[in-house]
């Protein structure tokens, strides 16, 4: 469903990606793992097609990149991340704001079809906000936000989910409500790509691990292949220890 092959990434003097290759199928749901500022961030971007690499090849959904429409390729790539979330109007109200999603419009400026304020409902149903549906977006905790805005990435019924730090700035019990939605859609079929750096938030569902230092991928495959002490000292220069319980990743530092 994902392909990337070698690909580098250079911005000005910095080389952000450096011969990166990962490939994703079907019934994978993939954690990229690494500090803040080794280029996971730009490995979505490359994969939304909102970057394009210095050399190697994007292919996604068997479509390789440049050589495809990428707004029709988008329409099937949910996308969440927080650069998004604050460009999106507080003022408007909920229902709204989830309806853009359908055409990849920030805000309406025209008369929304009713059946696309159903189908809007319906995702606000599936995230269960339906209360919130008229209230202004900005009225909302930061952790109902994050739950409009997967309600957003949903509209166009994805084939991929990427999740960019979805629980960045959530408290403890905010974090694992989302978490919760975020593990039952992964039964649905879709492929999900979950961005963080922070280990504890490897639901059970995810099952691969990539593992990103400096612009090169350290390991990648299975998740428990990845997750090891060694590994993970290497990535992040801390020494740790790795409990798993109930599937999940817990970290300790020695």
């Amino acid at each position: 469903m994902i392909r990337l092959e070698h690909i580098t990434f250079v911005r000005g003097e910095r080389r952000i990606l450096q011969d990166v290759s990962l490939h994703m199928q079907p019934g994978e749901h993939w954690v990229v793992l690494g500090k803040n500022g080794s280029g996971k961030t730009t490995l979505l971007e490359l994969i939304t097609g909102y970057q394009f690499p210095t050399s190697g090849k994007v292919q996604v959904l068997g479509q390789l990149y440049g050589e495809v429409d990428l707004r029709e390729v988008r329409k099937k790539i949910g996308y969440i991340s927080q650069s998004l979330m604050e460009k999106l109007t507080l003022r408007d109200p909920v229902w709204e704001v989830v309806a853009t999603g359908e055409y990849g419009f920030l805000r309406f400026y025209q008369e929304i079809p009713e059946e696309v304020k159903r189908k809007a409902l319906e995702r606000l149903e599936r995230v269960r906000l339906p209360h919130v549906a008229d209230q202004p977006l900005g009225t909302l905790s930061q952790g109902e936000r994050k739950k409009i805005m997967l309600a957003r990435a949903l509209m166009t019924d994805p084939s991929v989910l990427i999740l960019d730090e979805p629980c960045s700035g959530l408290d403890l019990y905010e974090r694992e409500l989302l978490l919760g939605d975020i593990e039952e859609l992964g039964k649905t079929g879709l492929l999900m790509v979950y961005v963080t750096h922070h280990i504890e938030e490897i639901a059970p569902v995810f099952t691969h691990i990539a593992l990103i230092d400096q612009g090169k991928i350290v390991a990648r495959g299975p998740k428990r292949e990845v997750l090891t002490a060694e590994l993970l000292r290497q990535a992040y220069q801390v020494p740790v220890e790795v409990d798993w319980f109930k599937d999940r990743p817990w970290i300790r530092v020695v």
